[in-house]
């Protein structure tokens, strides 16, 4: 019996755990939500709980900390990287839908 894959946009992770998993601290990552970098979920207590997809966003901040960007610089960076993603699947979806209404000969 094959194991389900767990949803990667369900939180999960304790900010601790989310913290020991990407290799900064805790508090970074407070800082990184203050600065609307990254919106974990939270439990009907308040409770942050990161997702894999959380995780990966990390992981790029700091990827873009050791590059030398400072927090704004990132800011944007995420933003233009989640539009050009948004971009590039409509433009697929456009060459889809327009090869797809190719009549047949």
């Amino acid at each position: 019996m094959a194991v389900p894959r767990p949803d990667s946009k369900r939180g999960v992770y304790g900010i601790s755990v989310a913290a020991e998993l990407v290799g900064t601290g805790a508090q970074n990552l407070r800082l990184y939500e203050a600065r609307g970098l990254l919106e974990p979920e939270r439990t009907g207590g308040g409770t942050r709980r990161y997702s894999a997809q959380d995780l990966d966003r990390l992981r790029r901040i700091g990827d873009l900390l050791k590059a030398g960007l400072n927090l704004a610089g990132i800011g944007l960076v995420l933003d233009l990287e989640a539009q050009n993603t948004k971009l590039r699947a409509e433009k697929e979806e456009q060459q889809w839908l327009a090869t797809a209404s190719i009549p047949a000969s």
